[in-house]
């Protein structure tokens, strides 16, 4: 009998996975959170990033990217 394996997609991120996901630095990312451009919850002590966040973030660069363009 094979093992199975199930894949669990993670519900939220730390602020390191956020910045490996995106190729930046802790501290850039790090003042995304404090400034508020990038959305997060506190938990403990901790911060979170929900997917949706990352990818509202995302679109929200591209969008300012385009009419600056």
């Amino acid at each position: 009998m094979k093992a199975q394996h199930a894949v669990i997609a993670p519900k939220w991120h730390t602020v390191a996975e956020v910045a490996a996901m995106l190729g930046y630095g802790l501290t850039k990312t790090k003042m995304l959170v404090i400034t508020g451009e990038m959305r997060s919850l506190k938990d403990g002590r901790s911060r979170r990033i929900l997917p949706e966040w990352v990818d509202e973030y995302i679109a929200r660069r591209v969008d300012e990217m385009e009419r600056a363009a």
